[in-house]
């Protein structure tokens, strides 16, 4: 009875799926979504596509449903673009790949055949799509969005990115701990970001992400791989491991004089932490990160031995956490906050306030447009009252006069700052105009800035500044009338941007730089990640096939021999070529080459950091496109297009070969097509377009290409320069012996007017397709 049962219940369920499924409409129709008919052509459908994803992209669309919109259209297209999945959903309902039977599916399902086809939905498995956790819906990132906004935003704060994709199971997995951490350091002040490698595949390659799940760290626009495994203590410390180690001194009872009193030296506040925990916690390095550029950090244990003498001179509270800001007077703090819990608001919000000492010098251009604003209206002057002065104990009273003076006249519409004027001769020259009376001695100056161009109306005190109660009053006084009177400030002038005092010389910067460098190739070695160190290798190849060349051509290079030697037979070829080619012009001709012969090297991992990515400025590499089996007839014609054009020592000329790396050429062609490009790669067509005979002109500089596209085989004058009349002139030896096949005629007429396409890229007037950078030639 239990067999006969059991049989009784299977057969039940298979004759309930039907009906079950039949009963259960789909809720995505995407003829609705796209708003055509069920009776619509390809183009009706491509038409109603690119005007909805015009409208709806995330780039331009800036409502918040917007991306859905477009995730909806983009998944609506790809369903009736292809006449299989169009058929199957107007016949069964099926709409996509993770929905539904195929055909072959739905027909052995029916005929019970060959086992059981269940539908995705009826289990809910959660790895689907549309049923992915809302949690990373507000940190999803869009490639112009990470470009313009996250990319700029890393240098205040560092990210955690996660990339993910549908039908991942190790995505799945570590989705607890991602969620937990996500949380927590957002909290704290990190940035985070989720990219979905399904809808952002171009963002996805852009990171180097090759597989999913990746979670990588993005700090001052640097890209770092998390390689270990993911638990909640690796996801903090490898965020904290991306910040500098600096950022934070350790303070005690025998550096703490030396700490505050170097605000004279770097020109900044400096903050202290008292708290009892023995590390420096996250949300201090954080904050120290974000403010680097306006505050020093320091941080004091208070339960550590040698801290007493400290803890007692600012009368500290030990089992409270407290925050100080040091400004000019280390005796004293500017500003406290004390807090059970140090909040990331409460901590933005003090620190905010206390970015600058009381009388700030201006070191460089950014900190006189902070401190000294250009004015917005009448009612939102700025008035900078500016000290010239000098180093050293000579000008020591004369500051500390100004700094008094300073604290007791703060204003929200004044800003009191000096400048050393034998640090900025021009700026001090166009406003005290070299005058004999403030020579060697300190000025005081009231300025207001007019515009971002350095125009700025100003007055400067008749007599120089030397501190005393005299001095005070009429310093006073100027203050007072400028209140009522804006026209105080008669002369006007132009200065030029300041000087950047505190920055590191070139030595120093290139030393930095190349330490990162080193390290970054280390970490990469380590971990065996060979995409992210073929620019080293490319670069390593690169100078050796230079240095061995070097060496075997002065080896085996004889003048005399060079000047008796006949022509080869690429020269003698080109020779010919040149004088019986029909299609060269007077004007092409007065571009005299300089070679008899045509250089094509092949485009390789190898040299492709020195033929395209550190490219000169001013120079373009043309690349031409071609397939094994295209080879040779494509390079004969391409030399023959291109010949005249070898004279202009900017232009260098190279093929890629399609069978190797048709990726990095999709990838390039992607910025060639519409602002909401058509998706295409669920097309079972997509690896088998032919972009043979395509030629790319890449400026490596400027990280710009122009393109050609080749000419049908149909097209008017497609015939010129055919194979018949290139054999003629490559073999004359053979001449008669030999003829072209149609096939190779066809393959030849691709680069028929690729002549007048390489005029038009010398003349500038082709159309430019931007990148943000250029990928890697795998």
């Amino acid at each position: 009875m239990e067999p006969g049962r059991a049989a009784c219940m299977l057969l039940l369920l298979l004759l309930l799926l039907p009906a079950l499924a039949a009963a259960a409409p789909g809720e995505f129709d995407p003829y609705r979504v796209l708003g055509v008919g069920r009776s619509s052509s390809q183009a009706d459908i491509k038409k109603a596509y690119k005007r909805l994803a015009r409208e709806w992209h995330p780039d331009k669309n800036k409502d918040p449903g917007a991306e859905d919109k477009f995730i909806q259209i983009s998944k609506a297209y790809e369903i009736l673009s292809n006449e299989e999945k169009r058929a199957n959903f107007d016949r069964y309902g099926d709409a996509g790949e993770s929905q539904g039977f195929s055909q072959q599916q739905h027909r052995q399902f029916h005929r019970f055949h060959d086992g059981f086809y269940f539908d995705e939905s009826f289990f809910h498995f959660p790895f689907n799509s549309e049923r992915r956790d809302t949690s990373d819906e507000k940190y999803l990132l869009h490639f112009s969005h990470y470009i313009n906004e996250i990319v700029p935003d890393s240098f205040k704060k560092p990210y955690l990115i996660k990339i993910t994709s549908d039908w991942c199971f190790s995505c799945i997995h570590i989705e607890p701990v991602w969620k937990e951490v996500a949380q927590e350091l957002e909290v704290l002040g990190a940035g985070i970001g989720v990219v979905h490698a399904g809808y952002e595949r171009r963002l996805a390659h852009h990171l180097g992400a090759h597989s999913t799940p990746t979670l990588l760290g993005l700090i001052n626009g640097k890209i770092t791989f998390f390689h270990n495994a993911v638990v909640r203590e690796n996801l903090r410390q490898f965020v904290e491991n991306l910040l500098p180690g600096n950022l934070v001194e350790k303070i005690t009872d025998k550096n703490y004089i030396r700490f505050l009193s170097d605000w004279r030296k770097d020109n900044k506040p400096h903050v202290l932490l008292f708290d009892h925990m023995p590390v420096v916690p996250l949300l201090y390095k954080l904050t120290a990160f974000a403010y680097r550029d306006y505050l020093s950090f320091g941080y004091v244990y208070v339960g550590l031995r040698g801290t007493e003498e400290l803890s007692s001179q600012y009368n500290i509270n030990v089992y409270t956490p407290t925050m100080m800001i040091f400004k000019e007077h280390i005796d004293r703090p500017a500003d406290v906050v004390q807090a059970r819990e140090m909040k990331k608001q409460l901590i933005d919000d003090f620190l905010s306030q206390n970015k600058f000492l009381m009388v700030a010098r201006l070191t460089n251009q950014r900190l006189f447009q902070e401190l000294c604003p250009v004015k917005k209206s009448h009612r939102q002057r700025k008035h900078c009252v500016v000290l010239f002065t000098g180093e050293g104990e000579k000008f020591a009273e004369a500051y500390e006069a100004f700094l008094t003076f300073a604290v007791a006249n703060t204003k929200d519409t004044l800003k009191f700052v000096h400048i050393y004027s034998d640090r900025q001769p021009e700026f001090a020259d166009a406003l005290l105009m070299d005058d004999e009376k403030y020579r060697g001695r300190s000025a005081v100056v009231i300025l207001e800035r007019r515009n971002n161009a350095g125009k700025i109306a100003y007055k400067a005190l008749e007599e120089a500044w030397q501190g005393s109660k005299e001095d005070n009053f009429i310093l006073l006084d100027l203050l007072d009338q400028l209140r009522t009177d804006p026209g105080l400030l008669s002369s006007e002038t132009i200065v030029s941007d300041l000087n950047d005092e505190l920055a590191p010389i070139f030595l120093i910067r290139w030393f930095y730089s190349t330490l990162d460098y080193i390290s970054d190739c280390w970490d990469s070695l380590f971990h065996s990640n060979w995409r992210e160190m073929m620019p080293l290798l490319s670069l390593l190849f690169s100078a050796l096939f230079i240095l061995f060349g070097t060496v075997i051509v002065q080896a085996f290079s004889d003048s005399s021999d060079t000047r008796d030697s006949p022509p080869s037979g690429k020269e003698e070829t080109a020779t010919k070529t040149e004088k019986n080619d029909a299609s060269f012009s007077k004007e092409s001709n007065s571009r005299i080459p300089k070679k008899g012969f045509v250089e094509v090297t092949e485009l390789t991992d190898i040299n492709y950091t020195s033929n395209l990515v550190r490219l000169r400025p001013g120079h373009m590499n043309v690349v031409l496109i071609l397939s094994n089996s295209t080879k040779t007839p494509l390079l004969q014609k391409f030399a023959l297009e291109v010949y005249t054009f070898t004279g202009s020592s900017s232009l260098h000329f190279s093929f890629l070969s399609l069978d190797k790396h048709r990726e990095w050429l999709e990838y390039l062609l992607e910025f060639a097509q519409d602002a909401a490009p058509i998706p295409n790669q669920y097309d079972k067509h997509f690896l088998e377009r032919d972009y043979t005979g395509y030629v790319l002109a890449l400026n490596g500089h400027k990280k710009y290409f122009c393109l050609f596209k080749p000419h049908r085989s149909g097209d008017e004058g497609g015939t010129l320069g055919s194979c018949e009349d290139y054999d003629a002139l490559q073999h004359t030896e053979a001449k008669g012996k030999s003829s072209c096949s149609s096939e190779s005629r066809s393959i030849k007429n691709k680069l028929h007017k690729l002549s007048f396409w390489m005029e038009r890229l010398l003349e500038g007037s082709l159309q430019r397709f931007y990148i943000p950078s250029w990928p890697t030639l795998d």
